[in-house]
Protein backbone atom coordinates (compact mmCIF):
# COMPACT_ATOMS: atom_id res chain seq x y z
CA UNK A 1 0.00 0.00 0.00
CA UNK A 2 1.14 3.60 -0.42
CA UNK A 3 2.97 4.69 1.94
CA UNK A 4 2.25 8.81 3.58
CA UNK A 5 4.56 11.48 3.77
CA UNK A 6 4.01 11.84 7.54
CA UNK A 7 4.56 8.49 8.14
CA UNK A 8 8.16 8.31 6.24
CA UNK A 9 9.25 11.34 8.27
CA UNK A 10 8.54 9.40 11.79
CA UNK A 11 10.30 6.83 10.18
CA UNK A 12 13.48 8.58 10.03
CA UNK A 13 13.04 10.79 13.16
CA UNK A 14 13.84 7.62 15.02
CA UNK A 15 16.96 7.75 17.21
CA UNK A 16 19.97 7.54 14.62
CA UNK A 17 23.73 8.35 15.39
CA UNK A 18 24.32 10.60 12.46
CA UNK A 19 27.47 13.21 12.50
CA UNK A 20 27.78 16.33 10.10
CA UNK A 21 31.14 18.46 10.30
CA UNK A 22 32.03 16.45 13.82
CA UNK A 23 28.31 17.28 15.54
CA UNK A 24 25.54 15.22 16.05
CA UNK A 25 22.62 15.50 14.36
CA UNK A 26 19.32 15.26 16.24
CA UNK A 27 16.74 15.49 13.62
CA UNK A 28 17.20 14.77 9.87
CA UNK A 29 13.54 15.95 9.05
CA UNK A 30 14.11 19.48 10.20
CA UNK A 31 18.28 20.04 9.90
CA UNK A 32 18.84 22.54 7.34
CA UNK A 33 21.58 20.41 5.54
CA UNK A 34 19.18 16.85 5.34
CA UNK A 35 15.39 18.89 5.68
CA UNK A 36 15.41 19.55 1.51
CA UNK A 37 15.87 15.88 0.54
CA UNK A 38 13.69 14.59 2.89
CA UNK A 39 11.40 17.25 1.52
CA UNK A 40 12.09 15.69 -1.91
CA UNK A 41 11.12 12.46 -0.87
CA UNK A 42 7.81 13.16 1.30
CA UNK A 43 6.56 15.04 -2.06
CA UNK A 44 7.11 11.93 -3.75
CA UNK A 45 4.94 10.34 -1.53
CA UNK A 46 2.66 13.11 -1.28
CA UNK A 47 2.12 12.87 -5.34
CA UNK A 48 1.28 9.24 -5.18
CA UNK A 49 -2.40 10.59 -3.22
CA UNK A 50 -2.52 13.60 -5.18
CA UNK A 51 -5.42 13.35 -8.12
CA UNK A 52 -3.40 14.97 -10.71
CA UNK A 53 -0.41 12.25 -10.06
CA UNK A 54 -1.61 8.70 -8.51
CA UNK A 55 -3.21 7.50 -11.54
CA UNK A 56 0.58 7.88 -13.01
CA UNK A 57 2.06 7.14 -9.89
CA UNK A 58 0.11 4.37 -8.14
CA UNK A 59 -1.74 1.18 -9.31
CA UNK A 60 -4.52 -0.42 -7.33
CA UNK A 61 -5.24 -4.41 -7.91
CA UNK A 62 -7.57 -6.08 -6.31
CA UNK A 63 -8.33 -2.95 -4.06
CA UNK A 64 -4.82 -2.81 -2.93
CA UNK A 65 -3.04 -0.16 -4.05
CA UNK A 66 0.76 0.05 -4.86
CA UNK A 67 3.34 1.96 -6.90
CA UNK A 68 4.22 1.60 -10.55
CA UNK A 69 7.76 1.50 -9.92
CA UNK A 70 7.73 -1.22 -7.64
CA UNK A 71 5.79 -3.34 -9.65
CA UNK A 72 7.90 -6.56 -11.20
CA UNK A 73 8.09 -5.51 -15.04
CA UNK A 74 6.55 -8.37 -17.56
CA UNK A 75 5.71 -6.22 -19.99
CA UNK A 76 6.41 -3.02 -22.52
CA UNK A 77 3.95 -1.44 -20.77
CA UNK A 78 5.20 -1.73 -17.12
CA UNK A 79 8.36 0.09 -19.01
CA UNK A 80 6.63 2.43 -20.29
CA UNK A 81 4.77 3.16 -17.19
CA UNK A 82 8.24 3.24 -15.14
CA UNK A 83 9.23 5.81 -17.36
CA UNK A 84 6.04 8.35 -17.34
CA UNK A 85 6.38 8.07 -13.82
CA UNK A 86 10.59 9.35 -13.86
CA UNK A 87 9.02 11.97 -15.95
CA UNK A 88 6.55 13.36 -13.55
CA UNK A 89 8.66 13.54 -10.87
CA UNK A 90 11.16 15.04 -12.03
CA UNK A 91 8.90 17.66 -13.77
CA UNK A 92 7.17 18.73 -10.67
CA UNK A 93 10.21 18.79 -8.41
CA UNK A 94 11.77 20.85 -11.02
CA UNK A 95 15.80 19.21 -10.75
CA UNK A 96 16.80 15.48 -10.15
CA UNK A 97 16.93 13.44 -7.70
CA UNK A 98 19.36 10.75 -7.79
CA UNK A 99 17.98 8.44 -4.85
CA UNK A 100 14.22 8.16 -4.94
CA UNK A 101 14.64 4.12 -4.34
CA UNK A 102 13.43 2.73 -8.07
CA UNK A 103 17.16 2.06 -8.57
CA UNK A 104 17.56 -0.27 -5.39
CA UNK A 105 13.82 -1.96 -6.17
CA UNK A 106 15.36 -2.62 -9.85
CA UNK A 107 18.28 -4.55 -7.85
CA UNK A 108 15.95 -6.51 -6.48
CA UNK A 109 14.96 -8.02 -9.95
CA UNK A 110 18.30 -8.89 -10.10
CA UNK A 111 18.47 -10.44 -7.68
CA UNK A 112 14.98 -12.59 -8.75
CA UNK A 113 16.81 -13.74 -11.98
CA UNK A 114 19.46 -15.00 -9.66
CA UNK A 115 17.51 -16.91 -7.22
CA UNK A 116 17.83 -20.51 -8.66
CA UNK A 117 21.49 -19.73 -8.68
CA UNK A 118 22.04 -18.66 -4.96
CA UNK A 119 19.34 -21.43 -4.38
CA UNK A 120 21.81 -23.86 -5.60
CA UNK A 121 24.61 -22.55 -3.42
CA UNK A 122 22.20 -22.46 -0.54
CA UNK A 123 18.96 -23.38 -0.61
CA UNK A 124 18.45 -21.45 2.99
CA UNK A 125 17.43 -17.92 1.84
CA UNK A 126 15.49 -18.55 -1.20
CA UNK A 127 12.26 -17.40 1.06
CA UNK A 128 14.05 -14.55 2.19
CA UNK A 129 14.73 -13.42 -1.53
CA UNK A 130 10.87 -13.99 -2.14
CA UNK A 131 10.21 -11.86 0.69
CA UNK A 132 11.73 -8.72 -0.11
CA UNK A 133 10.73 -8.49 -3.44
CA UNK A 134 7.81 -8.71 -2.25
CA UNK A 135 8.05 -6.30 0.57
CA UNK A 136 9.19 -3.70 -2.01
CA UNK A 137 6.02 -4.17 -3.85
CA UNK A 138 3.85 -3.35 -1.00
CA UNK A 139 5.71 -1.71 2.22
CA UNK A 140 6.64 1.69 0.00
CA UNK A 141 9.68 2.12 1.82
CA UNK A 142 12.85 4.37 0.62
CA UNK A 143 15.11 1.90 -0.31
CA UNK A 144 18.79 2.49 -0.97
CA UNK A 145 21.70 0.97 -2.36
CA UNK A 146 25.03 0.25 -0.13
CA UNK A 147 27.55 -1.11 -2.03
CA UNK A 148 30.71 0.52 -2.07
CA UNK A 149 33.55 -0.01 0.68
CA UNK A 150 36.07 2.69 1.86
CA UNK A 151 38.30 1.66 -1.19
CA UNK A 152 41.80 1.66 0.97
CA UNK A 153 44.81 -0.36 -1.08
CA UNK A 154 42.70 -2.11 -3.65
CA UNK A 155 45.82 -4.47 -4.30
CA UNK A 156 45.78 -6.74 -1.27
CA UNK A 157 43.13 -8.63 0.56
CA UNK A 158 42.04 -7.95 4.01
CA UNK A 159 44.68 -9.02 6.57
CA UNK A 160 44.53 -9.39 10.20
CA UNK A 161 46.02 -6.57 11.09
CA UNK A 162 43.05 -4.64 9.22
CA UNK A 163 40.12 -7.16 8.90
CA UNK A 164 37.61 -4.21 8.81
CA UNK A 165 38.88 -2.71 5.43
CA UNK A 166 35.76 -4.73 3.76
CA UNK A 167 32.29 -4.97 5.45
CA UNK A 168 32.23 -8.67 7.34
CA UNK A 169 30.44 -11.07 9.35
CA UNK A 170 32.31 -11.29 12.24
CA UNK A 171 29.57 -13.64 14.48
CA UNK A 172 26.37 -15.87 13.76
CA UNK A 173 23.39 -16.10 16.49
CA UNK A 174 20.32 -17.63 16.85
CA UNK A 175 19.03 -13.95 15.73
CA UNK A 176 20.95 -13.28 13.08
CA UNK A 177 24.99 -12.38 11.76
CA UNK A 178 26.30 -9.64 13.08
CA UNK A 179 28.62 -7.71 10.66
CA UNK A 180 31.60 -4.78 11.15
CA UNK A 181 32.95 -2.56 8.70
CA UNK A 182 31.38 0.33 6.68
CA UNK A 183 29.54 1.21 3.16
CA UNK A 184 29.78 4.67 1.61
CA UNK A 185 26.02 5.35 0.34
CA UNK A 186 23.88 8.14 -0.76
CA UNK A 187 20.77 9.20 1.47
CA UNK A 188 20.97 6.38 3.98
CA UNK A 189 20.68 9.18 6.94
CA UNK A 190 16.99 9.72 5.67
CA UNK A 191 16.33 6.51 4.07
CA UNK A 192 14.52 3.41 5.45
CA UNK A 193 16.52 0.42 4.16
CA UNK A 194 19.97 -0.55 2.23
CA UNK A 195 20.47 -3.42 0.03
CA UNK A 196 23.75 -4.09 1.12
CA UNK A 197 26.24 -6.34 -0.90
CA UNK A 198 29.88 -6.78 -1.15
CA UNK A 199 32.06 -4.95 -3.86
CA UNK A 200 33.87 -7.64 -4.86
CA UNK A 201 37.17 -5.90 -5.43
CA UNK A 202 39.94 -7.59 -7.52
CA UNK A 203 39.54 -10.98 -5.83
CA UNK A 204 36.04 -12.19 -7.34
CA UNK A 205 35.60 -16.14 -5.94
CA UNK A 206 38.41 -15.51 -3.57
CA UNK A 207 36.80 -13.19 -1.82
CA UNK A 208 37.09 -14.98 2.04
CA UNK A 209 33.83 -16.57 3.62
CA UNK A 210 33.10 -13.97 5.67
CA UNK A 211 33.00 -11.04 3.61
CA UNK A 212 30.79 -13.02 0.97
CA UNK A 213 27.43 -11.47 2.31
CA UNK A 214 24.51 -9.93 0.97
CA UNK A 215 21.28 -8.51 3.32
CA UNK A 216 18.44 -5.96 3.76
CA UNK A 217 19.50 -3.73 6.54
CA UNK A 218 17.00 -1.48 8.64
CA UNK A 219 18.96 1.82 8.70
CA UNK A 220 17.48 2.67 12.47
CA UNK A 221 19.37 -0.42 13.75
CA UNK A 222 21.51 -0.59 16.40
CA UNK A 223 25.28 0.23 16.12
CA UNK A 224 24.78 2.07 12.74
CA UNK A 225 27.01 5.30 12.76
CA UNK A 226 26.56 8.08 9.93
CA UNK A 227 28.86 9.95 9.25
CA UNK A 228 28.00 12.24 6.53
CA UNK A 229 30.00 14.97 3.78
CA UNK A 230 29.45 18.65 4.50
CA UNK A 231 25.86 19.30 2.64
CA UNK A 232 25.43 22.23 -0.15
CA UNK A 233 23.13 23.75 1.30
CA UNK A 234 23.22 27.07 3.20
CA UNK A 235 20.38 29.13 4.83
CA UNK A 236 20.60 32.46 3.06
CA UNK A 237 21.84 31.60 -0.37
CA UNK A 238 18.66 29.87 -2.10
CA UNK A 239 17.84 32.29 -4.35
CA UNK A 240 21.97 32.43 -5.33
CA UNK A 241 22.07 28.80 -5.63
CA UNK A 242 18.48 27.05 -5.97
CA UNK A 243 19.30 23.67 -6.69
CA UNK A 244 22.45 23.22 -3.76
CA UNK A 245 19.74 24.23 -1.38
CA UNK A 246 17.37 21.40 -2.81
CA UNK A 247 18.76 18.72 -4.26
CA UNK A 248 21.80 17.86 -2.72
CA UNK A 249 21.57 14.71 -1.19
CA UNK A 250 24.46 14.19 1.26
CA UNK A 251 26.61 10.85 0.79
CA UNK A 252 27.33 9.16 4.32
CA UNK A 253 29.92 6.85 5.38
CA UNK A 254 27.97 4.32 7.41
CA UNK A 255 29.86 2.41 9.57
CA UNK A 256 28.87 -0.86 10.66
CA UNK A 257 29.92 -1.32 14.37
CA UNK A 258 28.87 -4.76 15.46
CA UNK A 259 25.03 -4.39 13.81
CA UNK A 260 22.78 -7.55 14.56
CA UNK A 261 21.51 -8.09 10.74
CA UNK A 262 18.15 -10.81 11.66
CA UNK A 263 18.14 -14.29 9.01
CA UNK A 264 15.05 -13.42 7.79
CA UNK A 265 16.91 -10.77 5.80
CA UNK A 266 19.90 -11.69 4.97
CA UNK A 267 19.97 -13.06 1.51
CA UNK A 268 23.11 -15.11 0.87
CA UNK A 269 26.24 -15.78 3.32
CA UNK A 270 29.61 -17.46 2.89
CA UNK A 271 29.15 -17.92 -0.69
CA UNK A 272 32.25 -16.23 -2.55
CA UNK A 273 30.17 -17.23 -6.58
CA UNK A 274 26.77 -15.45 -5.29
CA UNK A 275 28.87 -11.94 -4.41
CA UNK A 276 30.52 -12.17 -8.24
CA UNK A 277 27.16 -13.56 -9.46
CA UNK A 278 24.91 -10.33 -7.34
CA UNK A 279 27.52 -7.65 -8.59
CA UNK A 280 27.84 -9.14 -12.32
CA UNK A 281 23.82 -8.79 -12.58
CA UNK A 282 23.08 -5.68 -10.07
CA UNK A 283 22.38 -3.12 -13.25
CA UNK A 284 20.53 -5.26 -15.92
CA UNK A 285 17.58 -2.76 -14.72
CA UNK A 286 18.64 -0.38 -12.33
CA UNK A 287 20.62 1.48 -15.43
CA UNK A 288 17.66 2.09 -16.83
CA UNK A 289 16.72 4.50 -14.27
CA UNK A 290 20.17 5.39 -13.74
CA UNK A 291 19.97 6.51 -17.68
CA UNK A 292 17.02 8.20 -17.49
CA UNK A 293 18.13 10.54 -14.49
CA UNK A 294 21.02 11.75 -17.14
CA UNK A 295 17.87 12.25 -19.90
CA UNK A 296 16.52 14.28 -17.57
CA UNK A 297 19.58 16.46 -16.73
CA UNK A 298 20.20 16.78 -20.48
CA UNK A 299 16.37 18.37 -21.03
CA UNK A 300 17.56 20.71 -18.01
CA UNK A 301 20.80 21.51 -19.51
CA UNK A 302 18.97 22.41 -23.20
CA UNK A 303 16.06 24.73 -21.94
CA UNK A 304 18.70 26.76 -19.59
CA UNK A 305 20.83 27.31 -22.73
CA UNK A 306 18.48 27.71 -25.07
CA UNK A 307 16.65 30.42 -22.97
CA UNK A 308 20.39 32.22 -22.12
CA UNK A 309 20.90 31.93 -25.63
CA UNK A 310 17.08 33.29 -26.59
CA UNK A 311 17.94 36.23 -23.70
CA UNK A 312 20.91 37.35 -25.32
CA UNK A 313 19.74 37.08 -28.83
CA UNK A 314 22.59 34.78 -30.03
CA UNK A 315 20.49 31.58 -31.21
CA UNK A 316 20.08 32.45 -34.60
CA UNK A 317 24.29 32.72 -35.24
CA UNK A 318 25.21 29.46 -36.47
CA UNK A 319 27.91 28.65 -34.80
CA UNK A 320 25.71 28.89 -31.43
CA UNK A 321 23.13 26.52 -33.41
CA UNK A 322 26.13 24.16 -34.05
CA UNK A 323 26.40 23.70 -30.51
CA UNK A 324 23.03 23.99 -29.41
CA UNK A 325 22.51 20.95 -32.57
CA UNK A 326 25.07 18.91 -30.52
CA UNK A 327 23.47 18.76 -27.22
CA UNK A 328 20.19 17.65 -28.58
CA UNK A 329 22.18 14.82 -30.73
CA UNK A 330 23.52 13.69 -27.60
CA UNK A 331 20.12 14.19 -25.49
CA UNK A 332 18.55 11.78 -28.47
CA UNK A 333 21.01 9.08 -28.52
CA UNK A 334 20.35 8.73 -24.99
CA UNK A 335 16.32 8.90 -25.76
CA UNK A 336 17.11 6.42 -28.53
CA UNK A 337 18.95 4.13 -26.32
CA UNK A 338 16.42 4.19 -23.57
CA UNK A 339 13.46 3.75 -26.18
CA UNK A 340 15.07 0.72 -28.11
CA UNK A 341 16.14 -1.30 -25.09
CA UNK A 342 11.84 -1.30 -23.98
CA UNK A 343 11.22 -2.01 -27.76
CA UNK A 344 13.71 -5.16 -28.04
CA UNK A 345 13.33 -6.08 -24.18
CA UNK A 346 14.57 -9.23 -23.39
CA UNK A 347 13.11 -12.51 -21.23
CA UNK A 348 15.29 -12.81 -18.15
CA UNK A 349 15.88 -16.23 -16.86
CA UNK A 350 13.24 -15.57 -13.78
CA UNK A 351 10.51 -14.73 -16.77
CA UNK A 352 10.68 -11.22 -15.92
CA UNK A 353 11.11 -7.92 -18.58
CA UNK A 354 14.62 -6.87 -18.80
CA UNK A 355 15.37 -4.12 -20.98
CA UNK A 356 17.72 -4.98 -23.99
CA UNK A 357 21.40 -5.29 -22.18
CA UNK A 358 23.44 -4.30 -24.82
CA UNK A 359 21.54 -1.18 -25.86
CA UNK A 360 21.00 -0.12 -22.04
CA UNK A 361 24.73 -0.45 -21.35
CA UNK A 362 26.00 1.22 -24.55
CA UNK A 363 23.18 4.26 -23.59
CA UNK A 364 25.10 4.17 -20.27
CA UNK A 365 28.48 5.11 -21.53
CA UNK A 366 27.03 7.16 -24.16
CA UNK A 367 24.99 9.42 -21.85
CA UNK A 368 27.99 9.68 -19.15
CA UNK A 369 31.03 9.83 -20.86
CA UNK A 370 29.50 12.82 -23.07
CA UNK A 371 28.22 14.50 -20.23
CA UNK A 372 31.79 16.29 -19.60
CA UNK A 373 32.10 17.65 -22.92
CA UNK A 374 28.23 18.75 -22.97
CA UNK A 375 27.83 20.91 -19.63
CA UNK A 376 31.19 22.28 -21.09
CA UNK A 377 29.24 23.38 -24.25
CA UNK A 378 26.37 25.04 -21.75
CA UNK A 379 28.90 27.38 -20.07
CA UNK A 380 30.17 28.58 -23.53
CA UNK A 381 26.54 29.05 -24.73
CA UNK A 382 25.77 30.97 -21.50
CA UNK A 383 28.93 32.77 -20.93
CA UNK A 384 30.91 34.37 -18.76
CA UNK A 385 27.90 36.12 -16.99
CA UNK A 386 27.57 32.84 -15.33
CA UNK A 387 30.00 33.32 -13.33
CA UNK A 388 29.69 36.98 -13.15
CA UNK A 389 26.34 37.70 -12.05
CA UNK A 390 25.95 39.56 -8.64
CA UNK A 391 24.06 38.03 -5.78
CA UNK A 392 19.95 37.82 -4.76
CA UNK A 393 21.06 40.33 -2.24
CA UNK A 394 22.43 42.95 -4.67
CA UNK A 395 18.91 43.13 -6.92
CA UNK A 396 17.45 43.72 -3.82
CA UNK A 397 19.23 46.46 -1.76
CA UNK A 398 18.01 50.40 -2.41
CA UNK A 399 22.13 51.07 -3.43
CA UNK A 400 22.19 48.90 -6.09
CA UNK A 401 19.11 47.95 -7.10
CA UNK A 402 18.95 50.47 -9.58
CA UNK A 403 21.98 49.96 -11.29
CA UNK A 404 21.70 45.97 -11.63
CA UNK A 405 18.20 46.51 -13.24
CA UNK A 406 19.42 49.11 -15.83
CA UNK A 407 22.39 47.13 -16.73
CA UNK A 408 21.08 43.42 -16.78
CA UNK A 409 17.68 44.08 -18.42
CA UNK A 410 17.64 42.87 -21.67
CA UNK A 411 15.23 45.30 -23.87
CA UNK A 412 11.49 45.24 -23.20
CA UNK A 413 11.20 41.50 -22.61
CA UNK A 414 13.85 40.84 -20.40
CA UNK A 415 13.97 41.84 -17.12
CA UNK A 416 16.84 41.70 -14.88
CA UNK A 417 15.51 39.30 -12.37
CA UNK A 418 14.52 37.01 -14.68
CA UNK A 419 18.01 37.08 -16.21
CA UNK A 420 19.51 36.78 -12.39
CA UNK A 421 17.19 33.82 -11.55
CA UNK A 422 18.45 31.97 -15.06
CA UNK A 423 21.65 32.27 -14.83
CA UNK A 424 21.67 31.77 -11.03
CA UNK A 425 19.90 27.93 -12.63
CA UNK A 426 22.13 27.48 -14.98
CA UNK A 427 25.37 28.37 -13.01
CA UNK A 428 23.96 25.90 -10.37
CA UNK A 429 23.27 23.23 -12.87
CA UNK A 430 26.45 23.14 -14.35
CA UNK A 431 29.34 25.45 -12.62
CA UNK A 432 28.58 25.16 -9.09
CA UNK A 433 30.03 23.02 -6.31
CA UNK A 434 26.59 20.78 -6.63
CA UNK A 435 27.29 20.81 -10.11
CA UNK A 436 30.70 19.30 -9.87
CA UNK A 437 29.68 16.48 -7.13
CA UNK A 438 26.71 15.53 -9.79
CA UNK A 439 29.27 15.03 -12.45
CA UNK A 440 31.52 13.04 -9.82
CA UNK A 441 28.46 11.14 -8.83
CA UNK A 442 27.06 10.56 -12.34
CA UNK A 443 30.77 9.13 -13.38
CA UNK A 444 30.85 7.02 -10.81
CA UNK A 445 27.27 6.14 -9.47
CA UNK A 446 26.92 2.57 -11.25
CA UNK A 447 30.70 1.82 -11.19
CA UNK A 448 33.55 3.20 -13.15
CA UNK A 449 33.68 4.20 -16.87
CA UNK A 450 35.67 0.91 -17.35
CA UNK A 451 33.15 -1.57 -15.82
CA UNK A 452 30.29 0.41 -17.94
CA UNK A 453 32.50 -0.78 -20.98
CA UNK A 454 32.61 -4.04 -20.07
CA UNK A 455 29.22 -4.28 -19.32
CA UNK A 456 28.59 -3.66 -22.81
CA UNK A 457 31.53 -5.72 -23.84
CA UNK A 458 29.97 -8.62 -21.96
CA UNK A 459 26.31 -8.25 -23.20
CA UNK A 460 27.29 -7.01 -27.11
CA UNK A 461 26.39 -9.94 -29.44
CA UNK A 462 29.89 -10.54 -30.68
CA UNK A 463 28.63 -13.69 -32.96
CA UNK A 464 26.21 -11.78 -35.28
CA UNK A 465 28.77 -9.50 -36.63
CA UNK A 466 31.97 -12.57 -36.98
CA UNK A 467 29.40 -15.35 -38.51
CA UNK A 468 27.79 -12.35 -40.87
CA UNK A 469 31.73 -11.24 -42.30
CA UNK A 470 32.84 -15.82 -41.98
CA UNK A 471 29.70 -16.34 -44.16
CA UNK A 472 29.93 -13.08 -46.54
CA UNK A 473 34.39 -13.72 -46.70
CA UNK A 474 33.54 -17.61 -47.58
CA UNK A 475 35.91 -18.47 -44.56
CA UNK A 476 35.78 -21.81 -42.94
CA UNK A 477 32.94 -22.13 -40.38
CA UNK A 478 36.01 -23.40 -37.52
CA UNK A 479 37.75 -19.66 -38.08
CA UNK A 480 37.28 -17.88 -34.85
CA UNK A 481 35.34 -20.33 -33.34
CA UNK A 482 33.87 -20.06 -29.82
CA UNK A 483 31.95 -21.67 -27.22
CA UNK A 484 28.82 -20.11 -27.46
CA UNK A 485 25.88 -21.64 -29.78
CA UNK A 486 26.59 -19.42 -33.05
CA UNK A 487 24.31 -17.20 -35.07
CA UNK A 488 23.07 -18.34 -38.32
CA UNK A 489 24.36 -15.84 -40.71
CA UNK A 490 20.59 -16.12 -42.70
CA UNK A 491 19.03 -14.51 -39.47
CA UNK A 492 21.83 -11.48 -39.18
CA UNK A 493 19.57 -8.66 -38.68
CA UNK A 494 16.21 -10.50 -37.55
CA UNK A 495 16.13 -8.12 -34.33
CA UNK A 496 12.38 -7.10 -35.43
CA UNK A 497 10.84 -10.67 -35.15
CA UNK A 498 7.91 -10.30 -33.36
CA UNK A 499 8.27 -12.89 -31.32
CA UNK A 500 10.14 -11.83 -27.62
CA UNK A 501 13.77 -12.54 -27.78
CA UNK A 502 15.05 -14.85 -24.72
CA UNK A 503 18.41 -14.07 -22.72
CA UNK A 504 20.95 -15.49 -25.22
CA UNK A 505 23.48 -15.89 -22.27
CA UNK A 506 23.06 -18.34 -18.68
CA UNK A 507 23.94 -16.83 -15.69
CA UNK A 508 26.96 -19.11 -15.37
CA UNK A 509 28.75 -17.24 -17.74
CA UNK A 510 28.29 -13.82 -15.27
CA UNK A 511 30.38 -16.04 -13.36
CA UNK A 512 33.78 -14.80 -15.50
CA UNK A 513 32.76 -11.10 -15.99
CA UNK A 514 34.87 -8.00 -15.55
CA UNK A 515 37.20 -7.56 -12.16
CA UNK A 516 37.55 -4.59 -10.48
CA UNK A 517 33.45 -3.64 -10.45
CA UNK A 518 32.95 -0.95 -7.93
Amino acid sequence: MIRKSSDYRDAIRKDRDIFLNGERIGDVTTHPAFAPAVDLRARIYDMQEDPQHRDVLTRTVDGQTNTVIAAVPFSQADWWAKRRVSDRVFSQLGGIASRTGDETVAELWALRDCRDALVDMNPQFARNIDAQILASQTDDLFRISANTDPKGNRSQRPSPEKPDALLRVVKETDAGIVVRGAKFETAAPYADLAYTKPNIANWGDTLPDEYAVGFVCDLNAKGLKFICRSGFARPGTEYDYPLSNRFDEIEALVVFDDVLIPWENVLFHRQPRAATLIRSTLHRYSAFFFVHRILVFADFLIGATLLSCRQTGIDHEQAVRDKLTRLSVWREAIHAHLTAAIALAEKSPAGQLMPNQSLLFAGRVHAVSQLNAMMHIARELCGGQLSLMPSAATFEASETAGWVQNFLSIGDDVVAEDRRKLLAFARDLINSEHASQKLSFQLFGQSPPHAHLASVYHTFDWDGPLNLVRDAAGLDTKTCRNDRSETDAATYGDWHAPEMPERQRTLAEFDTLEENLS
